[in-house]
């Protein structure tokens, strides 16, 4: 059995979240919505930020959604021992496990953002898989980094 995924949407993200929640239950993953469970055009992005971020620093993974991928990321660093990342294209996906073993991906599902689109469902579909089998390096360098960025938060 694969990896427990949270999952964690503002109204914005909601579309994408859902899609992108039925695609990894179909790839075996097990997946937990933080929320919101229904579209809410008056929620707000931070609720499910910290939600998610919470379970993600015990040693899970997260994925979050907003319109942009930037409120959510923002909120959900502020939990102690999180990385969250937005991304928008596979190689950073890629890079930001490889180099940065971050532990929440933000994706913008873009309902706020017409007439300008967030990601399509098969780009989106294409980081969630990149960025969940990437494992992290451990290499000395990024090591060593991501040990001070430890450090400045204790």
């Amino acid at each position: 059995m694969k990896q427990t995924i949270f999952l964690g949407t503002d109204h914005a993200g909601f579309k994408l979240k859902e899609h992108i929640k039925k695609f990894l239950k179909q790839k075996g993953y097990v997946v937990k919505d933080e929320g919101n469970l229904k579209y809410d055009e008056n929620d707000d992005y931070p609720d499910y930020a910290f939600k998610v971020a919470e379970k993600a620093a015990k040693g899970n993974k997260g994925i979050l959604f907003c319109g942009s991928a930037e409120g959510i990321c923002i909120a959900a660093n502020k939990i102690k021992g999180i990385r969250a990342v937005p991304v928008w294209n596979v190689n950073n996906a890629r890079l930001t496990r490889q180099h940065n073993d971050a532990n929440i991906l933000c994706l913008a599902g873009g309902d706020m953002l017409k007439p300008v689109n967030g990601l399509s469902k098969k780009q989106a579909e294409k980081i969630v898989l990149t960025w969940l089998e990437t494992k992290f390096s451990k290499e000395q360098r990024h090591m060593r980094r991501i040990n001070k960025i430890k450090r400045y938060e204790n």
